[in-house]
């Protein structure tokens, strides 16, 4: 009996430990450095300091639904009611969404550039991959609304997490922008967790590691992995999604954005990259990514002129 009683209880502690290190590694992962960030973006060509240091900005702060602020910067070169929202991906920060905010601004957009929670400068304690993040977007877009009022035409832009978040925004909590772009999206939290531990761990199944984070991440941060779907509220979403993926991105597959594409109802593009792995495919398929995005621009949102003359392309885009 004594014997049992220690086979169970040191089952128990392992299980416990394995619980304890799963939920740290999703909640704490580990960020990329705010200065790697920058010269990465500089040393690319996204970001040239001292054009971005001309434009017309204002840093803000505005709260988050849960108490944390969220820190933005809101960039106006134009007299327009054309905005942009860029979400950037895990380990990223807002520098990261500097070149998607370009791609716009030269569409006669102006931007919106933030960061997560617990990314960048905004507060928050740890990462959820979507669950959390979808109710400080909103925060994003209620607060934008509110500035600038409601007569706007409105885009978000994501990448990895950040398509994940805009998807999760838009379908579960209001369809509230006129179009978006999910760059490099997972469609399913919990699988995309089973594929990375089945690439990375190995040596245990993750039929056996995914209940166990579950787990441990309902008791420490207040949810299921499995309410972190975007494929399972796509249907959802009413409004233009343009999905981009690069077919050689293995670390989420491309197959889970052509599921989400598919499962889509309504106005919808799909750009399958052919160079680049995860998150690049801007960087190394510029023109097509460029082209397919005016395509998207011209079929579904410049058509949906409202009277207020901000429809079309500006001449010098």
């Amino acid at each position: 009996m004594k014997r049992a009683f220690r086979v169970l209880f040191s089952f128990l502690l392992v299980l416990a430990s394995l619980g304890v290190f799963i939920s740290n590694k999703l909640m704490f992962m580990k960020k990329k450095d705010d200065d790697e960030i920058f010269n990465r973006e500089k040393d690319a060509g996204h970001l040239v300091p001292d054009e971005y240091d001309a434009l017309p900005k204002r840093e803000v702060s505005l709260p988050s639904s849960f108490g944390y602020p969220l820190k933005a910067v809101l960039v106006e070169p134009h007299e327009t009611n054309r905005y942009i929202i860029i979400a950037h991906g895990v380990t990223q920060s807002k520098t990261n969404s500097v070149k998607y905010m370009n791609l716009f601004l030269n569409r006669g957009f102006n931007a919106v550039i933030y960061d997560h929670r617990r990314h960048g400068e905004s507060g928050g304690k740890t990462t959820s991959y979507g669950y959390y993040e979808k109710f400080d977007l909103k925060s994003v877009v209620d607060w934008l609304r509110q500035e600038k009022g409601p007569e706007l035409l409105l885009g978000i832009h994501g990448e990895s997490m950040g398509a994940a978040t805009l998807l999760l925004y838009a379908g579960m909590i209001e369809d509230g922008a006129d179009f978006y772009v999910a760059d490099c999206p997972f469609s399913d939290f919990s699988e995309q967790l089973a594929y990375r531990i089945k690439e990375e761990v190995k040596v245990l199944p993750p039929k056996l590691l995914l209940p166990v984070a579950d787990l441990f991440v309902r008791i420490r941060d207040k949810y299921s992995l499995s309410a972190v779907s975007p494929i399972a509220v796509i249907e959802n979403i009413k409004n233009p999604i343009l999905f981009i993926h690069s077919r050689k991105d293995d670390f989420i597959l491309p197959s889970m954005t052509e599921a989400l594409f598919e499962q889509k109802k309504g106005p919808k593009k799909l750009f399958m990259a052919e160079n680049g792995l995860h998150a690049q495919s801007y960087s190394e398929n510029r023109e097509h990514y460029e082209k397919v995005l005016d395509e998207f621009l011209e079929e579904y949102v410049y058509d949906e002129d409202d009277g207020t003359g901000t429809a079309s392309p500006p001449s010098d885009a």
